[in-house]
């Protein structure tokens, strides 16, 4: 039974932890997005969020999105640096058309930090990626 499941593999899809300026209280924040690098919208986007180390471990938090157009992206959630200590896990479930998506992110532990930043796609932001 469990062979005739077919799981569609995620493609184009990442999350990314992104730093910036933030104008109105003049401080550098990291934020954590969805981007869809897709040609196509997804619908139903539902993330949940954790962290988790041997001896710690966040309240889980979850958003939905009714739509992530093709070609965007969108916040997910503002990130302390203290969180970075600890294993980050992104639970992201979508449709593209009438087809489930499911795909797990996890940045981690100290793997988001000023050293490994790069150029995020379609945000001409500087972030570190997940695909």
């Amino acid at each position: 039974m469990k062979k005739d499941i077919q799981i569609p593999k995620v493609e184009d899809v990442f999350v990314a932890v992104v730093t910036e300026y933030n104008d109105i209280y003049k401080t550098q924040d990291w934020n954590a997005y969805i981007i869809n690098d897709k040609n196509v919208d997804l619908e139903v986007v539902l993330i949940v969020t954790s962290g988790y180390s041997d001896k710690k471990m966040t309240s889980i938090f979850r958003k939905k999105l009714d739509v992530l157009p093709k070609k965007s992206y969108a916040k997910i959630e503002l990130m302390q640096e203290e969180l970075f200590a600890l294993n980050n896990e992104f639970k992201v479930t979508f449709f593209e058309g009438n087809t489930m998506f499911e795909k797990t992110f996890l940045f981690k532990e100290n793997t988001v930090n000023e050293k490994a930043l790069q150029t995020i796609p379609l945000m001409k932001a500087k972030g570190v990626l997940l695909k």
